[in-house]
């Protein structure tokens, strides 16, 4: 099955969890593309937006679409730019925040089951 989408043609929605401002995730591919195990998700934080600080029991690998932002983490920075890549391990406190004037736009990539 081929399935090919742009992540800028799917709804957004509020990312609904406490601790979150000014953040939209897009689910681009998962169960309901026939993925068996993993989701393709694109978050896009507004300026001055953030995900929640957060932690879940499986890691995640993202990618820098678009903006600038940083992944707190450990009580540091990690700067982010179009291009960059970031792991979080299973179980690690993170947030992932615009520093930017634009969006920031970032891939996310998790297990169905988180989807």
């Amino acid at each position: 099955m081929k399935i090919v989408k742009h992540w800028t043609d799917i709804e957004s929605t509020p990312v609904d969890m406490e601790g979150a401002r000014d953040a939209v995730k897009r689910l681009v591919l998962g169960p309901a593309d026939g993925a068996p195990l993993m989701a393709l998700r694109v978050f896009t934080l507004s300026p001055g937006g953030y995900t929640p600080y957060h932690q879940h029991p499986f890691e995640h690998m993202n990618v820098v679409l678009e903006g600038q932002g940083v992944l707190h983490q450990d009580d540091r920075d990690h700067p982010l730019v179009p291009g960059a890549m970031a792991l979080v391990l299973p179980d690690e406190m993170h947030q992932f925040k615009n520093t930017g004037d634009t969006n920031f736009s970032f891939v996310c990539l998790v297990p169905n089951s988180y989807a």
